[in-house]
């Protein structure tokens, strides 16, 4: 079902977005692994989809503690180093001020911090995108040697 430009009832047929991404964000326990990553790079091909997976270190993957969300990045990390490239992405719950506050009545809020979601602080964020970013250089080094050896 679907609404028209002019407010209508409509039914629509798509052919889907061959851009899209599966976020793993984990379940019933995390789902950030090799293994997990291999799960659904799999099923992804087995639909005809071209297997680009982000991963969420927050929620279950981190079980909903903030401060376990750089050890997430650092497995993520690990996988991109070793040349994992269907991982295309990483979400990270991250404030000015680590962890998550209620919005109560006369009770002033810490500014910059979330009322969400339990976050890391800036300074854990900057630490976990530079394990991502030096991953990444990582994983376009080998390619590059790979390259370059192929062309040889």
């Amino acid at each position: 079902m679907a609404v028209t430009k002019g407010g209508r009832s409509a039914i629509a047929a798509t052919t889907g977005n061959e851009d899209c991404h599966v976020i793993l964000r984990g379940g019933k326990g995390p789902n950030y692994d090799a293994d997990s990553v291999e799960l659904a790079a799999v099923e992804l091909t087995r639909a005809g989809l071209t297997p680009r997976i982000m991963i969420d270190a927050s929620h279950a993957n981190s079980g909903k503690k903030p401060e376990n969300q750089p050890k997430v990045v650092a497995d993520v990390a690990g996988q991109i180093a070793a040349g994992e490239a269907r991982i295309m992405g990483a979400m990270i719950e991250s404030n000015l001020v680590a962890g998550r506050q209620d919005v109560l009545p006369g009770v002033m809020l810490t500014y910059g911090q979330s009322i969400t979601d339990g976050c890391i602080d800036w300074t854990t964020t900057v630490q976990a995108l530079n394990v991502l970013a030096d991953a990444v250089a990582a994983r376009r080094e080998a390619r590059q040697r790979d390259f370059q050896e192929r062309s040889a």
